[in-house]
């Protein structure tokens, strides 16, 4: 295994799990001795502790990480209010710049050896009026891992999202279960429709877990690097 790893982590919407299953990698590969750090380049919804905008994502991308560098890389725009990244940009009068997040992210893994690099919302989320999240995943050039929300549509949701990620000429590494829907109906069958269908390999089922609940319930790395 390269000392150097980074992957990017999309997802079929918002509110599937990216941020979670982002921390268990980071937490999984710290595990295994190296030096990992999540990196959340565009973040929405921030608090203001310190003087300084902070999402709950990126505190719990932080917590996950074993190395400590500056916040300004590990998240370069901090918006304040819980809308779409390029409203909330316009409205900061901010430009989302691509090539200053791709700077971030070169001294991020300058010292470290594996940055998770985690997306906003879906792939096709926009960042401004030109530019989306695939766009970033394309800049940044990484291995992609989508993260697959195991609800009503989410068969539809994750084929799309697999096809646009090839489509981006991107290696989409793998792909993740998560529950987010307790009640869901049929869940065993739609995974397994997952598995035949999607065009990846398939990484690991997420349980739901409770909002205390931070057990490490599958070795996602362990598959991702098979």
């Amino acid at each position: 295994m390269s000392n150097k790893q980074a992957y990017f982590v999309t997802g079929t919407d918002t509110g599937v799990g990216k941020t979670m299953i982002s921390s268990l990698l980071v937490r999984q590969f710290a595990q295994r001795g190296l030096r990992s750090v999540g990196m959340k380049p565009v973040a929405s919804g921030c608090e203001r502790r310190d003087g300084q905008l902070i999402s709950e994502d990126v505190t719990q991308l932080l917590a996950a990480s074993n190395v400590d560098l500056p916040l300004a890389d590990i998240n370069p725009y901090a918006f304040e209010p819980a809308i779409a990244p390029h409203i909330a940009a316009k409205q900061a009068g901010v430009q989302i710049d691509l090539d200053h997040i791709q700077s971030a992210f070169q001294r991020l893994q300058a010292h470290a050896d594996v940055v998770i690099v985690e997306g906003a919302g879906g792939f096709y989320v926009p960042l401004d009026d030109e530019h989306d999240i695939a766009d970033l995943a394309v800049k940044l050039d990484l291995p992609v891992i989508l993260v697959v929300g195991m609800r009503l549509g989410c068969i539809n949701h994750a084929l799309l999202t697999a096809a646009a990620i090839q489509q981006r000429g991107l290696n989409l590494a793998g792909w993740v279960a998560n529950q987010v829907d307790t009640d869901m109906a049929m869940l065993e069958e739609n995974l397994q429709t997952l598995r035949l269908r999607m065009p990846a390999a398939y990484l690991g089922f997420v349980a739901w877990m409770g909002p205390s609940d931070n057990t490490d319930t599958t070795d996602i790395v362990s598959e991702l690097l098979k």
